[in-house]
């Protein structure tokens, strides 16, 4: 079965050509991280206007790189939760014009399934299966940042153990990247500084560490390094150098500690052996050393996507889309985007006990 994957909830125009097995055909992603890192975050307006001008493209350059045509294919799967709306539509209504056109199955698909799953995506022949069911998965990107238990490739088979009650992981990254003066996305730059950074002088206090369950709280760390430079002002002088990447170092491995370890654990509570990693924040290069050292630790084994299926791409999209389409769902013309997952939800915001 080939399907064609569109993506659109957010800053990247993708598409991509995959098959029921995972393997990945095509995967087309254009950028706009130019486009918004003047503003040092997405703005919801530019990102859906520049949709609009990438999507033919990236669809026309993914059955090319794909070797194949519209005639082809099998399905047309499109995100269509959760997101930005206005950039949500635009790959919504791409996906239904096709669809009507070629008389097509049409599938929506929950961003959040796209990161699950990402881990079964094979870009290279020689690249391994995906993990075996069940499975306990960190998703960990700008918007999202929980752990799921995974029993199959359905809604149903997927269960909350424990979300952020507050910011997401990547918004930390990007808030605390800004606060430095380091651009945007600051995931990268931060890892990057990270890498030559000491974290043993600056001791944040880990976000949630003590508190039991899964759930994480990242509004906190936020405020620790503000307050950090607050008191003694942004690196400068002849060792801002050195004192920069000691600042990151120490800010990352507060973050990438509590999720790795919080993973671990809530696999251990669930007697689950096998552990997997999603989203944006899954590239860190930390937080993927850390959850392989712990794994092999505990016994368990650690499934780790290749970076370019951690960052949003439509190859996921796509997987999910033939996963539904191979169990015969599909979805009318009358498919809406929204801003809700279709994933329970069992971790409140804010404050105060559960």
């Amino acid at each position: 079965m080939l399907v064609l994957g569109v993506e659109s909830s957010c800053d990247e125009t993708a598409a991509a050509v995959v098959d029921e097995t995972g393997f990945v055909h095509s995967d087309v992603v254009e950028s706009q991280v130019k486009l918004h890192a003047q503003y040092g975050g997405v703005v919801p307006e530019l990102a859906s206007r520049d949709h609009l001008r990438n999507v033919a493209f990236v669809v026309r350059e993914a059955l090319r790189r794909g070797n194949t045509t519209l005639e082809k294919l099998d399905a047309i799967a499109v995100t269509n939760r959760p997101g930005l709306v206005g950039a949500l539509l635009v790959g919504v209504q791409v996906a239904k014009g096709l669809a009507w056109a070629q008389d097509l199955p049409l599938v929506g698909v929950d961003h959040l399934m796209g990161h699950l799953l990402a881990v079964f995506l094979r870009r290279k022949e020689t690249d391994p299966d995906g993990p075996a069911y069940p499975f306990v998965c960190l998703l960990a990107s700008g918007g999202h940042t929980a752990i799921y238990r995974v029993n199959g490739p359905s809604p149903e088979a997927i269960t909350e153990l424990g979300a952020t009650r507050d910011d997401a992981a990547g918004e930390a990254f990007d808030k605390v990247a800004k606060l430095l003066g380091l651009g945007y996305p600051g995931g990268p730059v931060i890892d990057k500084l990270a890498a030559s950074g000491d974290s043993s002088g600056i001791k944040f206090t880990l976000p949630m560490a003590g508190r039991a369950g899964f759930e994480f709280s990242f509004s906190g760390i936020k405020t620790q390094v503000a307050n950090h430079v607050a008191k003694y002002g942004k690196p400068s002088g002849p060792n801002a150098e050195k004192a920069l990447a000691d600042l990151c170092a120490s800010f990352q491995e507060a973050a990438t500690r509590v999720l790795s370890e919080k993973l671990v654990a809530a696999a251990e509570s669930e007697g689950v052996t096998r552990i997997v990693i999603g989203g944006g924040v899954a590239a860190n290069r930390e937080l993927r050393e850390r959850v392989t050292r712990l794994a092999a630790a505990r016994g368990m084994t650690a499934h780790l996507p290749p970076l370019a299926s951690c960052t949003d791409n439509a190859a996921m999209i796509a997987y999910v889309g033939a996963q539904r389409a191979v169990r015969g769902e599909r979805d009318g013309l009358d498919l809406v985007a929204t801003s809700a997952t279709v994933l329970a939800r069992r971790t409140r915001k804010g404050r105060g006990d559960r």
